[in-house]
């Protein structure tokens, strides 16, 4: 492997001051893009979902948890894998309670969901130590409708955006050739009883574990930085009562 040039203090210093310059309006661009992403309109979820979770079923309204926002990361463990996919594991070896602990302290909870048996999830995360809150699909659409689960004889194959014409012309037509699961990130806005979807990231749009700003950053509130919790409501408010102003 090629190791970097030897230079002098003041060379150093100079190229230093130029990479400065592109990281400050890199940072900048980032700040522009993350306003629009909270300006993206949602769509409300019509679909009354439903999972398998610790306490038994659970519907989406549930995994919020009372907070107004909820990122959902699909993790790729379909049913029958002896395995989740490595990329997915090495993203679930790196979170721990205080990553999720403050996600939650702004308002939002963070969840992972699959399509395997809820059983089969308790197993890898016994055997990994893995402690985010993972719930499971299956036998629901979800997966096919935020288009992580691919399967054409299911739902038409939409990935990462793209129509099976897109992907064909973006060298991904195999994802047009058999079932398969995609890692993705989903992110929810609840006002009241209504759920709505606000934003989706598939392929490399889901490197968000630098920490959790970047998480918080992909959701339409952002990163609520005075946001405390609700005193004296229910979990589940009635319709029309907003969490947020």
């Amino acid at each position: 492997m090629a190791l970097p040039e030897v230079v002098t203090r003041e060379e150093w210093l100079e190229a230093r001051r130029a990479l400065l310059a592109r990281e400050k309006e890199m940072t900048r661009e980032r700040d522009r893009l993350n306003a629009d992403r909270r300006r993206l309109p949602m769509v409300r979820v019509e679909k009354d979902y439903v999972f398998e979770g610790p306490d038994g079923s659970v519907h989406l309204l549930d995994l919020f948890d009372g907070k107004p926002q909820l990122v959902v990361q699909h993790v790729m463990f379909a049913p029958g894998w002896d395995e989740v996919c490595r990329g997915c594991s090495g993203s679930l070896a790196v979170q721990n309670p205080a990553m999720v602990d403050q996600v939650r302290s702004r308002g939002t909870n963070f969840v992972l969901v699959s399509r395997a048996a809820f059983p089969d999830l308790q197993k890898k995360q016994a055997e990994h130590g893995w402690t985010t809150p993972w719930y499971s699909s299956f036998g629901s659409d979800f997966n096919y409708d935020f288009h992580v689960s691919i399967d054409k004889d299911v739902t038409p194959v939409e990935f990462n955006f793209r129509t099976p014409d897109e992907l064909l012309r973006a060298n991904a037509g195999w994802l047009l050739e058999e079932p398969s699961e995609q890692p993705g990130l989903s992110c929810f806005l609840r006002d009241g009883n209504a759920v709505f979807h606000t934003y989706s990231s598939f392929a490399r749009g889901t490197e968000y574990l630098g920490g959790t700003y970047p998480l918080l950053d992909l959701t339409a509130l952002g990163r609520q930085e005075d946001w405390e919790e609700p005193k004296g409501r229910a979990a589940n408010a009635g319709p029309g009562m907003p969490f947020f102003d």
